[in-house]
């Protein structure tokens, strides 16, 4: 059951639980290794003695100080986001304030604006609208703008620059302030965007697992194979009903169901054969397979319980059958009684012949017949539905035969009952169980009344091949090839005597409770022997093979 489950089971869970994480944390390790990567770069340059003009002409010992400090700062701060310690806001001003006030020192060694590398204080302040709330990144694009001032302000006092151009710092604190803005805006509309998208990935989430429920809940029978016959989704009653093979997505349907696998390849290539019902894995009923193609994706796969449709058939059959029989019983009882009771009249008669009393005889007979066949009808018409319950059948089936022996008087040797294992339990309505077996037993000692053998009839309920199984067989001449064709079929009768709706009634009360019976004929036509296929055995400990 457990691998059914996984393999349909609910699909992995699409909540976006780290949809804060893309917003905050990630970005920050990617800042921080931004960080690292220029400073590692100024510095390994410096050493190199490649710097490239302007950086670090003004004083590059400062340079290469301010690159290393960089360098460690970069890796110091790693330890904390990676724990997450102190929380994100006060590592975010931090992290910000250190790289305005790193990047315009390495402006100030380079040459001040002349530099150009002012414009790394854009890469800030564009993390600080993607990071901050509010307008934070307004503040830090201030804080930027007044460094750069400072600097040049700095820089005119002492004389250190030889060019000094306050527009330009005017302009490229513009240039903070519409970045900060633009950067806050897309930041907002990217997050909107993963939220929306979250909650429609948690929308799209719910509506697969309700639609997984529906499906594991289905009577029906559903799979899901693709293009190349890989199983790719099957219920509990798929399962069920192809006999809980074991199953995952890397098998085939021919590995976990190779007729259904060759009933789908007739259906490609619209063969008639790909129509039909197929036997049940449990052997007690019938499936119908139906095909569906899922665009290229793969194929679709109903399985319908024929058995189950067969017994509300047969329930809208009973009830018409009720309300017909009830017509017949009010329209012929009434007239049959007349006849029988004037025939009983007539054969008090002390002026009939031997011949007419043979009539007289024959009227009887004939009218307690049709009695029965009246009686047996209504038995059918009425019958309730079945309600299933666990029957151990070892103590069961001896009060069942000790009834029996009681019941039709004759001699205990004549009746064998052997239940293996003897816990075997099943699922079945006791009372109709009954029905079945008083029907087969009575009809076994009828047939083999004139047998030698005892037992005359034996009854043997044992495990076979994980099923379940009830066997009555009798010690009479068997049943002709001819009459095995039309056993089960109602009003088929080789007795004079008898109404033709025993194994009928039974075979239907076998239906009722998802079980089977057959006549399973013996070797050299000898005896008869009625199995009752009653499907998996609630304790299946152990199988006797025949």
């Amino acid at each position: 059951m457990e691998t059914a489950t996984r393999l349909l089971g609910a699909p992995a869970d699409t909540r976006a639980g780290g949809v804060d994480d893309e917003h905050t944390w990630k970005p920050l390790r990617f800042l921080n290794l931004y960080r690292l990567t220029l400073g590692a770069l100024f510095a390994g340059l410096y050493q190199l003695e490649s710097l490239p003009a302007p950086l670090g002409a003004t004083d590059p010992q400062l340079f290469y100080a301010v690159c290393l400090a960089y360098v460690a700062f970069a890796v110091l701060v790693n330890g904390p986001i990676i724990w997450r310690s102190p929380r994100f806001d006060v590592q975010v001003y931090v992290h910000l304030s250190i790289d305005i006030l790193v990047l315009t020192m390495l402006m100030h060694t380079s040459g001040s604006m002349e530099s150009g590398l002012g414009m790394l204080l854009v890469v800030t302040i564009a993390a600080a609208g993607m990071l901050t709330e509010g307008r934070t990144a307004g503040l830090f694009a201030a804080l930027a703008t007044i460094a750069v001032l400072l600097e040049q302000v700095y820089s005119h006092w002492f004389g250190l620059h030889g060019f000094l151009s306050y527009p330009r710092a005017g302009m490229l604190g513009a240039t903070f302030f519409a970045t900060a803005a633009l950067a806050r805006v897309l930041a907002t509309r990217i997050r909107e965007s993963q939220a929306l998208a979250a909650e429609r990935g948690n929308d799209l989430a719910d509506m697969s697992r309700l639609t997984e429920y529906v499906i594991q809940q289905m009577d029906a029978g559903v799979l899901v194979v693709d293009a190349k016959s890989h199983l790719k989704l099957m219920n509990v009653a798929a399962w069920r009903l192809l006999g809980f093979p074991q199953a995952d997505r890397q098998k085939t349907l021919g590995d976990v169901a190779p007729e259904l696998a060759e009933r789908l390849a007739a259906w490609q290539r619209d063969a008639e054969d790909a129509y039909g019902t197929l036997a049940a894995a449990d052997g007690t009923g019938e499936v119908m397979p139906h095909f569906a193609r899922i665009g290229n994706a793969g194929y679709l796969i109903f399985l319908d319980d024929a058995t189950a449709a067969a017994q509300q058939a047969q329930q809208l059959k009973l009830a018409a059958l009720g309300r017909l029989t009830a017509s017949i019983a009010h329209e012929v009882r009434n007239p049959l009684a007349a006849i029988g009771h004037a025939g009983e009249l007539l054969g008090e008669s002390e002026q009939l012949t031997a011949s007419d009393r043979r009539l007289t005889e024959i009227i009887g007979q004939q009218v307690h017949r049709v009695n029965g066949i009246i009686e047996s009808v209504l038995q059918l018409g009425r019958r309730d539905a079945s309600r299933p319950e666990t029957v151990l059948l070892q103590p069961w089936l001896t009060r069942f035969v000790e009834e029996l022996v009681q019941t039709m008087d004759v001699p205990p040797e004549y009746i064998a009952c052997s239940v293996e294992p003897a816990d075997l339990a099943i699922r079945f309505d006791a009372n109709q169980l009954r029905q079945i077996l008083d029907n087969l037993c009575q009809n076994g000692l009828h047939h083999a009344r004139n047998a030698q053998e005892l037992p005359k009839v034996a009854i043997r309920a044992h495990v076979q091949q994980g099923r379940a199984f009830i066997d009555v067989t009798d010690a009479g001449p068997g049943v002709s090839a001819e009459a095995q064709a039309h056993l089960f079929e109602p009003f088929f009768t080789t007795e004079k005597t008898g109404t033709g709706l025993g194994l009928y009634i039974s075979r239907e009360l076998a239906q009722c409770n998802r079980a089977r019976l057959d006549f399973l004929p013996a070797a050299g036509g000898a005896a008869a022997r009625f199995r009752l296929s009653v499907g998996t055995p609630l304790n299946p400990a152990s199988e006797h093979d025949e």
